[in-house]
């Protein structure tokens, strides 16, 4: 047999783990002898001293790991401890991707244009008008169309809170004309019933998590935030998975200048990772 000392050296571990272990019942000594306290351990106390050890290192309590090594609920707790290790696993990647993706972009330059962050949109009920646009110049006109329309038919309709209004492009990519879009303003019935119209219709838009860019500027020049919304999707290893998306949070109704004009643009993803 060891003392505590002797143990705990060949254990490579600490006396205070040691007493600590006894205390909470995990590993009591093999002997305490009564007439100076002494704690003893065998060598075959060794072998349940490196299973501890071993699953303390893979990140289980102790409440855990006394379960596993008695044989109360190994399999399981095994099961959902590989699982969340190989959570944080793929987290711990994206993490690195986008680190390394940040650091070129900072030594590029790009990163004072534009940036991208995931967010999760949540689920709304929305107005929904598909249009078909000249050009972006034509937003100015369409839009407050159609929110007119949609008003007149539902006189106690209210936008919700947050606002949220957005494009759909239909045709799957930025173009400058002949645009395919589908406008959408998230809203609250209020108690009322939703009438649709002819060239309108009350639709749910799912929750969906999306890579998000923002562009300070004109219409004219969001190309640019396209081109690094799809280079980071490529480069950060995700897949579009429906067609983009344009929020307006500042434009001509309440900016002087088109310079000050703020437009989200967001791009549903279907996966992480690997």
């Amino acid at each position: 047999m060891y003392r505590i000392g002797a143990f705990s050296k060949l254990g490579k571990t600490t006396v205070k783990t040691l007493r600590h272990y006894d205390e909470c019942g995990l590993l009591k000594p093999q002997m305490i002898d009564p007439q100076n306290g002494y704690r003893y351990y065998t060598t075959s106390q060794l072998l349940r001293l490196h299973d501890i050890v071993a699953l303390r290192q893979m990140g289980f309590s102790l409440a855990q790991i006394a379960g596993i090594i008695d044989g109360h609920d190994d399999e399981q707790s095994l099961q959902a401890r590989r699982a969340e290790l190989a959570a944080e696993q793929q987290t711990a990647t994206l993490r690195l991707m986008r680190m390394d993706n940040y650091l070129r972009e900072r030594k590029e330059g790009l990163s004072m244009s534009y940036q991208a962050i995931i967010k999760e949109l949540p689920g709304c009920t929305v107005f929904s008008a598909r249009r078909k646009l000249g050009s972006y110049a034509d937003l100015g006109t369409v839009m407050p169309a159609v929110g007119a329309t949609v008003a007149a038919a539902n006189p106690d309709l209210c936008c919700s809170e947050p606002e949220y209004c957005c494009i759909i492009f239909r045709d799957g990519e930025y173009r400058e004309s002949d645009i395919d879009v589908e406008i959408c303003q998230a809203v609250e019935c209020c108690g009322k019933t939703l009438t649709p119209g002819e060239d309108f219709e009350f639709k749910e838009l799912p929750a969906t998590t999306v890579v998000s860019v923002l562009h300070r500027g004109p219409y004219s020049t969001i190309g640019a935030a396209y081109g690094y919304a799809y280079d980071w999707l490529e480069r950060n290893g995700y897949t579009p998975a429906d067609d983009p998306r344009e929020s307006y949070i500042d434009g001509v109704w309440n900016c002087d200048s088109e310079a000050d004009w703020l437009t989200e643009l967001q791009i549903p993803v279907t996966h992480l990772p690997h």
